[in-house]
């Protein structure tokens, strides 16, 4: 998300996590801080834990100096890495931001997954992240629109968290309700609850968390 008012809106829903993309390839690339008091309102709307929301920056690929930038200027929470990172940079880069930069600043590595085979990625982040993002595995980086076969998870016996990635619409609240997996902490909402590019449709996310709470 880029655009204040648009995240004071959804941020009055009381999702968890909010997500910047920092990626010039992207059209939601976010290039400058939102306005509004930045990503996180001042003020929290009906009542919402303003400091419960995280801020998350997404990357694909970056240097690490511009990443700790960001993290810097956007006082971001969690870094989700989107690309080729390897688990020697993931490393250093926690070692540089925590404690010193960014107390306690957790990582996120998306695994493309097309097959039950892709899961096995997993292994070589497992020491080096906090959670991982499943997300459907498409000739771009994300942003496919498009579900993968979540029941291939089953094969996920990490000790990470994870979070349910990949094509998620308005019309899935009742088939995530008969998704289980003891990790499963959570689901990223993104392009199909677009009115436009870093846009979401708040009264269609509110719908959808109301139906995914019934």
């Amino acid at each position: 998300m880029r655009d204040g008012e648009n995240i004071r809106q959804v941020a009055a829903l009381g999702v968890d996590w909010i997500g910047m993309i920092f990626w010039e390839r992207s059209p939601r690339n976010v290039t400058m801080i939102p306005t509004h008091a930045g990503i996180i309102p001042d003020r929290a709307p009906e009542g919402i834990e303003v400091t419960s929301i995280k801020r998350v920056g997404v990357f694909v690929d970056e240097m690490a100096q511009n990443i700790i930038t960001r993290v810097v200027n956007f006082k971001l929470d969690l870094v989700q890495f989107h690309g080729h990172e390897t688990p020697t940079l993931i490393r250093n880069l926690r070692r540089t931001l925590d404690p010193d930069i960014r107390p306690g600043i957790q990582f996120i590595k998306a695994i493309s997954i097309g097959c039950r085979e892709d899961i096995a990625i997993c292994k070589q982040y497992e020491d080096c992240v906090d959670y991982f993002l499943f997300d459907t595995k498409c000739k771009t980086v994300g942003g496919s629109g498009e579900h993968f076969d979540w029941s291939v998870l089953a094969a996920y016996d990490g000790d990470k968290p994870f979070l349910l990635s990949g094509g998620i619409g308005p019309d899935d609240a009742e088939c995530l309700r008969s998704f289980h997996h003891d990790k499963c902490i959570g689901i990223d909402l993104n392009s199909r609850f677009e009115t436009a590019p870093g846009m979401k449709d708040a009264q269609a996310i509110k719908r959808f968390l109301e139906k995914l709470q019934a």
